[in-house]
């Protein structure tokens, strides 16, 4: 078995849900694992892994488009307490004496991988866009380029990438390998059904989307993420919750929310349409957007507005067609089932002498 040092970033929820799955099923097999993490990855994870707590990158947004300066300032400001948490891991590093590092988009122990020449695998949903052939939205060909030089620039090159995605293309090598999107057991025990409402998941800077949903009172909306309380016409805040969350998920009409990567796979997995409104700024959110739209599983909205509202209802029913046909192409009977290609591959890797992987 195998000593495993796991990165995983603590920027939003998708990492952490993931590495959920992954970390359970490796200490299954018997390997032994550390967790690097921070924020919510650390809150998520900590109760069940032996986690080591870091300074991670975040991104800082406002009203859902990415602020670049306040997100430089932001990072910058605790550069020092990172410098000191990067020391201390180091000589973590050297005591734990890892066989190989696992990565999902957290670029501390990946770097440090690098520095200790250990093998590294990434097992995440950002490389894709860095080994895989797929149609750039229009207009934002920079934004890729961009978006894959950062990409590249926060994680070295690994000696395997496991990339999970709901649109493919041709791999780019022979060490990048495609596979579904992850999904945590909680999900697949859903029942899907449909309700009388439309789940909403905002970030707390995001109100203008709020005035948007109030000119539609013949639709009810579930609302979550924003920092207001109880009830405002026919919207409803609630506080969140895992088995809350997931009920209202469960049991919703539609999901409007961001472009991220992983309430986009779960809404999917449950036949739920999709109405993505992206992060300006955020090239991965656009793309997810931009690939929902083309697979006919949901729209795209940015900026959103009345008419892309409008036009979202009343498409709703040949979406939820499309929607439940990808559902039921992905059902899954048996939860040990789950993942099962993912976490086959990762075997085999892990399985195969190191020093073979580490080329």
């Amino acid at each position: 078995m195998s000593r495993i040092l796991y990165g995983v970033s603590g920027e939003g929820s998708g990492h952490s849900s993931r590495a959920m799955e992954i970390g359970r099923h490796l200490l299954a097999e018997g390997h032994q694992l550390k967790m690097v993490t921070y924020d919510r990855g650390l809150k998520a994870l900590a109760g069940e892994f032996d986690c080591f707590a870091i300074e991670g990158l975040h991104i800082v947004s406002d009203d859902n488009r990415v602020r670049p300066l306040k997100t430089v300032w932001n990072n910058l400001r605790r550069a020092p307490r990172a410098v000191r948490r990067l020391v201390t891991l180091r000589r973590m590093i050297r005591e734990f004496q890892p066989d190989v590092v696992l990565t999902d988009f957290e670029p501390t122990s990946a770097w440090l991988a690098w520095f200790f020449d250990l093998p590294l695998i990434s097992l995440d949903n950002q490389h894709r866009m860095r080994y895989m052939s797929y149609e750039s939205p229009p207009g934002l060909s920079w934004s890729r380029r961009i978006t894959e030089t950062i990409i590249k620039l926060m994680i070295p090159a690994p000696d395997a990438a496991l990339a999970t995605t709901y649109f493919f293309g041709e791999p780019r090598n022979d060490r990048t390998f495609l596979f579904p999107p992850i999904l945590r057991r909680e999900v697949l025990e859903c029942r899907p059904y449909q309700g009388g409402h439309h789940l909403v998941y905002v970030t707390s800077e995001f109100t203008s989307l709020l005035g948007l949903l109030r000119q539609f009172p013949e639709h009810q909306f579930i609302v979550y993420g924003s920092s207001q309380q109880g009830e405002d016409a026919n919207l409803t805040f609630r506080p969140f919750s895992v088995d809350g969350f997931l009920r209202d998920l469960e049991s919703c009409q539609s999901v409007i929310a961001t472009a991220g990567f992983t309430l986009i796979s779960e809404a999917l997995y449950l036949g739920k349409p999709y109405l993505a409104l992206p992060m300006q700024g955020q090239f991965e959110q656009q793309l997810n957007a931009f690939c929902l739209e083309q697979l006919g599983y949901g729209m795209s909205a940015a900026p959103a507005g009345v008419r892309q509202l409008a036009r979202f209802f009343d498409n709703l029913p040949a979406l939820s067609e499309s929607a439940q046909r990808y559902a039921d192409s992905q059902q899954i009977t048996d939860v040990a089932q789950a993942n099962l290609g993912i976490r086959t591959k990762l075997d085999e890797l892990l399985g195969q002498r190191l020093q073979q992987l580490h080329r």
